[in-house]
């Protein structure tokens, strides 16, 4: 058996798993463990390829990502837990919700949504690869992460996103690329059978409303919450608000 996917864990209680999106990694979640450890079991997972996992090849499609957390969650022993998911990693998020929904007791799909090529994005996933080539992982955590914020560069959490994002290995950096651009979450809504949260900031630039909508109307039992004057990133940019609001659905349970 291989050794565990190298993730971060607080706290005792219903378990907690949250998933990381693109040039993510566990330690974005730093002030969520710290809040949600109070009263569940939070296990945060870098997936292969980024953050403390940039050893690992990265996975060129999202059923290997949502396998790699499945696995991890399986050697350590957990059968049943709630799921959230950011951007890239609510993708995945919906993949394991899809097919191990009896495993999966609550869900939160956080700035994402049901089409892995994002239409309307802030630029094009071919462009991003472009790019990536050129500038290299570092630059391109910089560069994407700006647009992660309403104040870009400027905002308190860029600075933390940046530094992630360029952990990653460039192999699994274009990868996840090719992942999310052949991944197509629309047949598989109607399996997402659990409560569910869609959680969004109103200026994300990588997923606008018509795919949050989407995400929304088509789920069983969606629910929709939205976070006034904030981007991608909205759990740095309005900490607070995000605590409560997932904090809220959890205590609905």
């Amino acid at each position: 058996m291989s050794a565990p996917l190298p993730h971060l864990r607080a706290g005792r209680g219903p378990v907690l798993v949250l998933v990381h999106g693109y040039l993510g990694g566990a330690a974005q979640w730093e002030a969520e463990i710290a809040r949600f450890s109070a009263t569940h079991d939070v296990i945060a997972p870098n997936l292969p390829g980024f953050g403390a996992a940039a050893d690992l090849p990265g996975c060129d499609r999202i059923e290997g990502f949502a396998q790699a957390v499945i696995e991890l969650l399986d050697q350590l022993g957990i059968d049943r837990f709630i799921l959230l998911g950011h951007s890239m990693g609510g993708m995945i998020a919906q993949e394991i919700a899809a097919n191990h929904a009896d495993r999966v007791e609550r869900l939160v799909l956080y700035g994402t949504g049901p089409l892995g090529a994002m239409p309307d994005r802030f630029e094009p996933l071919d462009t991003s690869r472009a790019r990536l080539v050129d500038d290299g992982v570092a630059a391109t955590a910089s560069r994407i992460g700006a647009t992660w914020f309403l104040k870009g560069e400027d905002a308190a959490g860029f600075a933390a996103v940046r530094d992630i994002g360029a952990q990653a290995s460039v192999q699994a950096a274009r990868a996840a690329l090719d992942a999310m651009a052949h991944w197509d979450g629309r047949p598989a809504l109607d399996r997402l059978t659990m409560p569910t949260l869609v959680l969004w900031g109103d200026n994300d630039r990588s997923y606008r409303w018509q795919q949050v909508e989407s995400l929304w109307r088509n789920l069983p039992l969606g629910q929709l919450a939205v976070i006034p004057a904030a981007a991608h990133a909205a759990h740095l940019e309005k900490p607070r608000l995000f605590h409560e609001m997932v904090e809220g659905f959890l205590e609905d349970a």
